[in-house]
Protein backbone atom coordinates (compact mmCIF):
# COMPACT_ATOMS: atom_id res chain seq x y z
CA UNK A 1 0.00 0.00 0.00
CA UNK A 2 2.58 2.28 1.14
CA UNK A 3 4.16 1.85 -3.11
CA UNK A 4 0.85 2.36 -4.35
CA UNK A 5 0.55 6.28 -2.22
CA UNK A 6 4.00 6.93 -3.46
CA UNK A 7 2.73 6.44 -6.90
CA UNK A 8 0.24 8.49 -6.50
CA UNK A 9 1.66 10.93 -4.80
CA UNK A 10 4.27 11.13 -7.67
CA UNK A 11 1.26 11.53 -10.18
CA UNK A 12 -0.29 14.46 -8.28
CA UNK A 13 3.03 16.16 -8.52
CA UNK A 14 3.23 15.35 -12.55
CA UNK A 15 -0.01 16.64 -12.85
CA UNK A 16 -0.02 19.77 -10.68
CA UNK A 17 -0.71 23.06 -13.34
CA UNK A 18 0.04 26.52 -12.45
CA UNK A 19 -2.61 28.83 -13.31
CA UNK A 20 -2.16 32.29 -13.60
CA UNK A 21 -4.72 35.07 -13.69
CA UNK A 22 -5.54 37.12 -16.70
CA UNK A 23 -3.24 40.34 -17.08
CA UNK A 24 -0.96 38.98 -14.72
CA UNK A 25 2.29 39.74 -16.89
CA UNK A 26 1.32 43.17 -17.82
CA UNK A 27 0.17 44.32 -14.25
CA UNK A 28 2.56 44.72 -11.64
CA UNK A 29 -0.01 44.87 -8.79
CA UNK A 30 -2.00 41.80 -9.65
CA UNK A 31 -1.22 39.31 -6.96
CA UNK A 32 0.02 35.55 -8.20
CA UNK A 33 -3.34 34.02 -7.10
CA UNK A 34 -5.92 32.70 -9.43
CA UNK A 35 -8.76 34.75 -10.13
CA UNK A 36 -12.02 33.66 -12.94
CA UNK A 37 -11.51 35.57 -15.79
CA UNK A 38 -15.21 37.60 -15.80
CA UNK A 39 -15.10 40.19 -18.75
CA UNK A 40 -17.28 39.64 -21.24
CA UNK A 41 -15.01 40.12 -23.99
CA UNK A 42 -12.18 37.88 -22.28
CA UNK A 43 -9.86 35.81 -24.39
CA UNK A 44 -9.34 33.36 -21.35
CA UNK A 45 -12.62 33.53 -20.17
CA UNK A 46 -13.20 32.25 -23.97
CA UNK A 47 -10.87 29.11 -23.61
CA UNK A 48 -8.32 30.59 -26.46
CA UNK A 49 -5.09 28.17 -26.50
CA UNK A 50 -2.62 31.05 -26.36
CA UNK A 51 -4.23 32.97 -23.01
CA UNK A 52 -3.89 30.24 -20.34
CA UNK A 53 -5.58 27.07 -18.66
CA UNK A 54 -7.85 27.67 -15.88
CA UNK A 55 -9.32 25.20 -13.58
CA UNK A 56 -11.48 22.31 -14.48
CA UNK A 57 -12.41 18.84 -13.92
CA UNK A 58 -8.87 16.80 -14.62
CA UNK A 59 -6.38 18.75 -12.97
CA UNK A 60 -7.10 17.28 -9.36
CA UNK A 61 -5.43 15.07 -7.48
CA UNK A 62 -6.25 11.10 -6.83
CA UNK A 63 -8.83 10.64 -4.26
CA UNK A 64 -6.75 8.41 -2.45
CA UNK A 65 -3.78 10.99 -1.67
CA UNK A 66 -5.67 13.85 -2.03
CA UNK A 67 -5.03 16.35 0.99
CA UNK A 68 -1.97 13.89 1.72
CA UNK A 69 1.75 15.90 3.20
CA UNK A 70 4.46 15.57 0.40
CA UNK A 71 6.11 13.12 3.07
CA UNK A 72 3.33 10.87 2.15
CA UNK A 73 1.58 11.24 5.57
CA UNK A 74 -2.01 12.17 6.50
CA UNK A 75 -1.61 15.84 8.34
CA UNK A 76 -3.39 16.38 11.20
CA UNK A 77 -3.41 19.38 13.86
CA UNK A 78 -2.46 19.04 17.64
CA UNK A 79 -3.13 21.56 20.48
CA UNK A 80 -2.38 19.33 23.62
CA UNK A 81 -0.66 16.04 24.53
CA UNK A 82 -3.64 14.02 24.98
CA UNK A 83 -4.34 14.48 21.30
CA UNK A 84 -1.36 12.55 20.15
CA UNK A 85 -2.56 9.91 21.95
CA UNK A 86 -5.46 8.63 19.23
CA UNK A 87 -2.74 9.17 16.09
CA UNK A 88 -0.99 6.59 14.16
CA UNK A 89 2.69 7.03 13.70
CA UNK A 90 3.06 4.96 10.67
CA UNK A 91 0.54 7.14 8.53
CA UNK A 92 -0.31 10.48 10.19
CA UNK A 93 1.60 13.25 11.28
CA UNK A 94 1.34 15.94 12.97
CA UNK A 95 1.21 19.67 12.89
CA UNK A 96 1.11 21.87 16.23
CA UNK A 97 -1.03 24.52 16.24
CA UNK A 98 -0.23 28.15 15.90
CA UNK A 99 -1.51 29.45 19.22
CA UNK A 100 0.47 26.68 21.42
CA UNK A 101 2.92 28.70 23.44
CA UNK A 102 6.46 27.17 24.10
CA UNK A 103 6.44 25.34 26.85
CA UNK A 104 2.90 23.27 25.70
CA UNK A 105 5.36 23.14 22.38
CA UNK A 106 8.21 21.70 24.13
CA UNK A 107 5.97 18.90 25.75
CA UNK A 108 3.65 17.81 22.69
CA UNK A 109 7.38 17.40 20.45
CA UNK A 110 8.57 15.31 23.73
CA UNK A 111 5.14 13.19 23.58
CA UNK A 112 5.53 12.94 19.65
CA UNK A 113 9.58 11.99 19.68
CA UNK A 114 8.26 9.23 22.61
CA UNK A 115 5.74 7.98 20.03
CA UNK A 116 7.58 7.64 17.21
CA UNK A 117 5.21 10.59 15.72
CA UNK A 118 6.71 12.59 12.95
CA UNK A 119 6.22 16.44 13.89
CA UNK A 120 6.04 18.45 10.60
CA UNK A 121 6.62 22.17 12.33
CA UNK A 122 9.32 21.29 14.72
CA UNK A 123 10.72 24.53 16.65
CA UNK A 124 13.73 24.21 18.56
CA UNK A 125 14.55 27.61 20.39
CA UNK A 126 17.76 28.86 21.29
CA UNK A 127 18.37 28.76 24.95
CA UNK A 128 18.64 32.11 26.37
CA UNK A 129 22.09 33.28 27.96
CA UNK A 130 21.46 35.49 30.38
CA UNK A 131 24.03 38.81 30.02
CA UNK A 132 26.48 39.11 32.85
CA UNK A 133 27.70 42.51 33.33
CA UNK A 134 31.63 42.97 33.47
CA UNK A 135 32.85 44.16 36.52
CA UNK A 136 34.68 47.79 36.14
CA UNK A 137 37.79 48.39 35.48
CA UNK A 138 40.04 49.59 37.89
CA UNK A 139 42.67 52.50 36.12
CA UNK A 140 45.61 51.09 35.10
CA UNK A 141 49.26 52.31 36.16
CA UNK A 142 51.37 52.76 33.99
CA UNK A 143 54.73 51.48 34.29
CA UNK A 144 57.62 53.94 33.56
CA UNK A 145 58.45 54.30 30.59
CA UNK A 146 62.27 53.47 29.30
CA UNK A 147 64.20 55.75 26.77
CA UNK A 148 63.92 53.85 23.71
CA UNK A 149 59.97 54.26 24.08
CA UNK A 150 60.14 57.71 25.52
CA UNK A 151 62.35 58.69 21.97
CA UNK A 152 59.77 56.87 20.22
CA UNK A 153 56.84 59.07 22.12
CA UNK A 154 58.74 62.12 20.91
CA UNK A 155 58.97 61.07 17.31
CA UNK A 156 55.59 60.49 17.10
CA UNK A 157 54.10 63.49 18.72
CA UNK A 158 56.79 66.08 16.91
CA UNK A 159 55.15 65.61 13.28
CA UNK A 160 51.47 66.00 14.93
CA UNK A 161 52.28 69.38 17.43
CA UNK A 162 53.23 70.75 13.72
CA UNK A 163 50.11 69.81 12.06
CA UNK A 164 48.31 71.50 15.07
CA UNK A 165 50.38 74.54 14.58
CA UNK A 166 49.88 74.90 10.97
CA UNK A 167 46.22 74.44 11.89
CA UNK A 168 46.40 77.35 14.85
CA UNK A 169 45.04 75.97 17.14
CA UNK A 170 46.98 75.48 20.23
CA UNK A 171 49.32 72.74 21.38
CA UNK A 172 47.90 72.32 25.11
CA UNK A 173 44.71 72.05 23.70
Amino acid sequence: MASEIKRLLRARTAKKATFNRQCLHSKVTLKDSWRAPMGLHSKQRKDYLAKGEHPEAGFGSPKAVRGFHPSGYREERVFTVAELENIDPATTAVRIGASVGFAKRNAIQAKAAELGIKVLNVKVQKPKVAKVAAPAAAPAVEAPKTEEAAAEEAKTEAPKAAKKARKGVKKDE
